[in-house]
């Protein structure tokens, strides 16, 4: 293993790399001194002042101006602080989207509030633990939330309205003087921890995206992602800061989400590798026109190059990747300008700095894969209550321990997996996304995702999950000698599990411990195909 001291290096070369992301001619000591700056009540009160008639805001077909939705918030803002007793009380948000999630949200924030935001689909249990943790002092739900919110005894007595706030004085937006939110992680490796971010966390991240990618008032943003995570939310956020015009959708539906780029000519479009998937699957593609887009970026979960290209076809332009996370924003991205290619997630975002660490902590030459670290003024201070995972999530010098693998070749970054769930078999390991790179190759495939399952023998076995293009699956022996022809014999998957759907968040990203149930069903939603019986549950 290689070890190259690089601090002097790296510093010289992430600005240059930055400067490519900002594009020739942009003042990047300026961009980056007014990365974490203000907050997003003080942005939407200077937009409303300056274009308070232009659209900022559609969800669900409902249009707000600018004017309008700093009107909105002002009044909900000043609900809440009349019914709190201090700046950093904690609002939990769990409903489906709408203008009304937006207003809570929004309200709260200029009432010096903390969101929480959960997921409008979140369970009983999840949602007790995420109350008793977080102890959030006003509750918005909406939906089957509701329902399971009023059946929890220890649940906070004030509930935000929304009809009632609209009726209530205007707050003025203020500078921020708590945390902006507290987000809890997806859960995917284990219990939720809570996230505490700044308003500077937020609007760094959101800001370094958009100097990259070239954001103008001019843009038109689309997209059907939830309002309860951050790639959502950006959306949001972009639009207030830019002054320009983002269209939410409640939820996929691929001839809506058509018919609104072709109504709206919008220029960017956010979504996931599932949805573009569909969206790539869809009948009607071919007929809509996609001419308006500038941009399309997909995130959240890692992007098969066989889907990028498929989808560049459909849409006339190639999908932009990047990466980020809940504890740090986005960090990477693909340039703008250039050549994109497949499995990369580009250069560090403006003001993030990005290496490899080995297990021992120390930095690892260009090539060599490690564990990706980042800093910069995205990255969060701490986990909520949390000191001991604090202790474990940093190496020192607010260097953020990703758990994600990564290798740098000095001119593009790769995701090659994750740390937690490196598979290890026989005393070899195996990165999940390289299988499931092998396996969507293959036609009969429409989904896959591989975990590791305990095995006696092997310890953990290589195991893949697979939803069929078809009615039909590939026999597993069709698909084991595919991968043998393919790959190392020991990353070959041991089982080929058909399944009618694979267990993902509301993003779209898989949860593999999920998976292991899968393994061990008996019948029901789960077998292994066989020559015999290849027929897909």
């Amino acid at each position: 293993m290689t070890h190259l001291n690089t601090s002097v290096v790296q510093a010289d070369r992430d600005r240059d790399l930055w400067q490519v992301h900002a594009g020739p001619g942009v003042d990047l000591p300026r961009l980056l001194d007014g990365l974490p700056r203000g907050s997003l009540p003080e942005a939407l009160r200077d937009g409303a002042e300056r274009h308070p008639d232009l659209p900022a805001l559609t969800v669900a077909c409902e249009t707000l101006t600018f004017g309008e939705l700093a009107g909105a918030t002002a009044k909900v803002a000043g609900w809440l602080r009349g019914r709190i007793d201090s700046p950093g009380r904690r609002l939990l948000i769990a409903a489906p989207t709408s203008t009304r999630q937006v207003l809570a949200y929004l309200g709260a924030l200029q009432a010096q509030m903390t969101v929480v935001p959960v997921d409008a689909g979140i369970g009983r249990e999840e949602l007790e633990t995420i109350l008793m943790d977080a102890e959030p002092t006003v509750t918005f739900t909406e939906g089957p939330a509701a329902e399971i919110l009023a059946s929890i005894d220890h649940r906070p007595e004030l509930a935000l309205s929304i009809d009632e706030a609209l009726l209530a004085p205007p707050l003025a937006a203020a500078p921020p003087v708590a945390p902006m939110m507290l987000a809890y992680t997806s859960g995917s490796t284990g219990r939720p921890k809570g996230v505490l971010l700044s308003h500077g966390n937020v609007l760094s991240s959101i800001r370094a995206a958009m100097a990259a990618w070239r954001w103008s008032p001019d843009d038109v943003l689309v997209h059907c992602l939830p309002l309860s995570h951050q790639h959502g939310l950006s959306g949001v956020h972009a639009a207030i800061l830019a002054g320009s015009h983002t269209v939410v959708l409640p939820a996929f539906d691929p001839d809506k989400l058509g018919a609104a780029i072709e109504a709206e000519r919008a220029t960017v479009l956010f979504g996931v590798p599932a949805i573009y998937a569909r969206l790539d699957a869809w009948e009607g593609a071919s007929e809509t026109d996609f001419s308006s887009l500038r941009l399309a970026v997909s995130g959240s979960a890692p992007l098969s190059p066989e889907l990028a290209a498929s989808v560049e076809g459909r849409l006339g332009i190639s999908l932009l990747e990047r990466y980020g996370s809940t504890e740090a924003g986005l960090d990477l991205s693909a340039v703008y300008d250039g050549e994109r290619p497949p499995g990369c997630v580009g250069l560090p975002l403006p003001g993030v700095e990005a290496k490899v660490v080995g297990t021992d902590g120390e930095d690892l030459s260009h090539g060599t894969e490690g564990e990706l670290v980042v800093r910069g003024p995205q990255v969060f201070g701490g986990y909520w209550r949390r000191p001991e995972e604090d202790a474990a999530a940093f190496l020192g010098d607010g260097w953020f321990r990703t758990g994600d693998l990564a290798e740098f070749d000095g001119a593009e970054w790769r995701i090659t997996g994750r740390l937690k769930e490196l598979i290890i078999t026989g005393g070899l390991n195996v990165h999940p996304v390289e299988v499931e790179r092998v396996l969507e190759r293959h036609d009969g495939l429409a989904r896959v995702a591989v975990a590791g399952v305990p095995s006696e023998r092997w310890g953990e076995e290589v195991v893949a999950f697979v939803i069929p293009a078809a009615s039909t699956a590939p026999a597993e022996s069709e698909l084991l000698q595919y991968c043998r022809a393919r790959l190392a014999a020991f990353k070959c998957p041991k089982r080929v599990i058909v399944v009618s759907e694979l267990p993902v968040n509301s993003l779209g990203k898989v949860q593999r411990r999920k998976l292991g149930k899968l393994a061990v069903a008996d019948g029901g939603a789960a077998q292994s195909t066989r020559e015999s019986d290849g027929s897909a549950t």
